[in-house]
């Protein structure tokens, strides 16, 4: 996928039918290939390497011996061979909600009634769909003022706690200097998925 996209740049976009990929393979330059870097490329030149097909062609052994573990690395990817996993969507790292208001808000109580009958309940139902047992690193809260200046503020924290955000409130509302509140946010940061599993045996 690297290469095909470093084909048709700016775009990024390239298409490679399944019966031509080797024939693309064979022709590509080694320089093309991620990981063979300047002096790599120069020590498979002086050897007679410069396309994928001059090392498809060659034996397995003798790429082993001249280049170690990047001549064995080259060989099996010149031949399609990669057994690298691959990923297919990142680990999500964090949750959030927010709400901007038609009508800005100013006082703790306005922020607490958003906070707990809104963005909570929303946040705890996305938070479950994430993280089934609720694991979480931190905790925090967001704050836009009418002037569009943004502040956050967060704490450690291992369950998500509507409490908590009692206190973070109040500490980010002392940032406010008489300022209205145009939108609010709440986030947790996940635990690693594997921190998580880990945790879960004790």
């Amino acid at each position: 996928a690297k290469v095909a996209s470093d084909m048709n740049k700016p775009n990024g976009q390239f298409v490679i039918p399944p019966e031509k990929v080797q024939e693309v393979v064979d022709k590509l330059p080694l320089e093309k290939i991620p990981g063979v870097g300047k002096v790599s490329l120069e020590k498979l030149h002086q050897a007679g390497f410069y396309l994928c097909e001059d090392i498809k062609n060659s034996d397995y052994r003798e790429l082993l011996r001249q280049f170690g573990r990047q001549g064995a690395s080259l060989w099996k990817r010149s031949h399609g061979i990669d057994d690298r996993e691959v990923v297919v969507e990142r680990e999500r790292k964090s949750v959030g909600v927010e709400r901007t208001f038609s009508q800005n808000i100013s006082t703790y109580d306005e922020c607490w009634q958003v906070i707990e009958e809104k963005l909570y309940p929303e946040l705890e139902k996305r938070l479950e769909r994430a993280s089934p047992d609720k694991s979480i690193i931190k905790q925090g809260i967001k704050l836009k003022f009418a002037d569009f200046q943004l502040t956050t503020i967060e704490h450690i924290h291992p369950q998500l706690e509507l409490e908590d955000f009692k206190l973070l409130l109040k500490d980010i509302l002392k940032r406010q200097n008489g300022r209205e509140i145009r939108l609010l946010g709440l986030s947790v940061m996940l635990k690693p998925e594997e921190q998580a599993r880990q945790l879960s045996f004790f």
